[in-house]
């Protein structure tokens, strides 16, 4: 990987020109969302939809007829009333979850379980990039834990609850990010270790938990469908750049511009929700074991991602972090 290919999303600023670009990048579409791409008598959670994409994302898929519960930590329950309203569908659910508390995932898993268990599809989107580093109840960095760790501790929990339909194979799909290319290597000796940070170095650090969920995604499929059967279809995808809320903790300097910049050139929520329903609900992606999409076109995941002895790695090293804050 070239020196210029590594500044891509090191910063706010490069992050948002490399936005811009791919935006007018030629796309090959990978197939098209239908109407007749419905979910009706399907149970659909979607995580971070209080907000941005992922009320966007929620709104779509209540349209198609689902049943939608609403994982969120705030907004409760007028975003839940507003999605009903959009989408003409009441049978809309909100769950409360703060994703930097693995007691806070613990509880969601409980409800689940007794109300809304098994589910059909799940989108887990909640993430954040925050302005300077902060540390959870259990001492970790915060976007850590939000936008990696959490994913691994919530879907172990799901699974071990048998929260998932196991007749038809579920649907786990992963919002990432192109970003997750950015990084040169893994840092397994940091891995889990609380760092101090500040605005500049968010967005690079951002790229590498976006990294380590693509392989996480990766080789929970690998985990999930042995011998070549399909139990469980994983997806992760890369929405492109969204006008939403994601940096509202960047420097208030800055924010006008953002925002400015944001309305000309980013795609909408509703817009960027687009390839997220589309791997949810169209029969295009029947059958599949894996796949990842960069706004609706096929692509590969970087090689470290996809690389099986970084998806052992990742999963031990998270399998032992866990281990041991439930020890203390």
């Amino acid at each position: 990987m070239t020196n210029s290919q590594q500044q891509k999303y090191n910063n706010p600023v490069s992050a948002t020109l490399t936005g811009i670009r791919d935006l007018f990048r030629k796309q090959i579409p990978a197939g098209t969302l239908n109407p007749t791409d419905r979910l009706d008598g399907k149970t659909v959670l979607v995580d971070g939809a209080s907000s941005g994409l992922g009320f966007a994302v929620a709104t779509g898929l209540a349209r198609r007829g689902a049943k939608v519960i609403m994982a969120c930590r705030s907004g409760i329950p007028e975003k839940g009333e507003k999605v009903k309203k959009l989408s003409g569908n009441t049978d809309i659910h909100m769950l409360h979850v703060d994703f930097s508390d693995i007691g806070s995932i613990g509880e969601l898993v409980k409800q689940i379980k007794v109300k809304y268990a098994p589910l059909d599809i799940l989108v887990c989107n909640a993430g954040i990039v925050p302005k300077q580093s902060r540390k959870t109840k259990q001492g970790l960095e915060e976007m850590f834990m939000v936008n990696y760790f959490s994913k691994f501790i919530f879907l172990n929990l799901l699974l071990e609850n048998q929260c998932f339909n196991e007749v038809d194979p579920p649907r786990i799909i992963f919002v990432a990010s192109e970003s997750h290319r950015n990084p040169e290597k893994f840092q397994w000796d940091e891995f889990g270790k609380y760092k101090e940070y500040q605005i500049g170095k968010s967005i690079e650090l951002y790229g590498y938990y976006k990294l380590l969920l693509t392989t996480f995604s990766c080789e929970l499929s690998r985990r999930l469908n042995p011998n070549g059967e399909t139990r469980y279809s994983v997806f992760s995808l890369c929405p492109g750049p969204v006008n939403s809320n994601i940096a509202r903790e960047a420097p208030k300097i800055f924010i006008p511009v953002l925002k400015l910049v944001f309305g000309i050139f980013f795609k909408s929520p509703s817009k960027a929700a687009i390839p997220v329903v589309y791997l949810a609900a169209s029969h295009d992606f029947d059958g599949k074991p894996f796949d990842y999409l960069f706004l609706m076109s096929r692509k590969t995941v970087d090689e470290k991602a996809s690389d099986p002895e970084n998806g052992r790695q990742l999963w031990k090293l998270s399998e032992a972090l866990q281990e041991r804050l439930q020890t203390v």
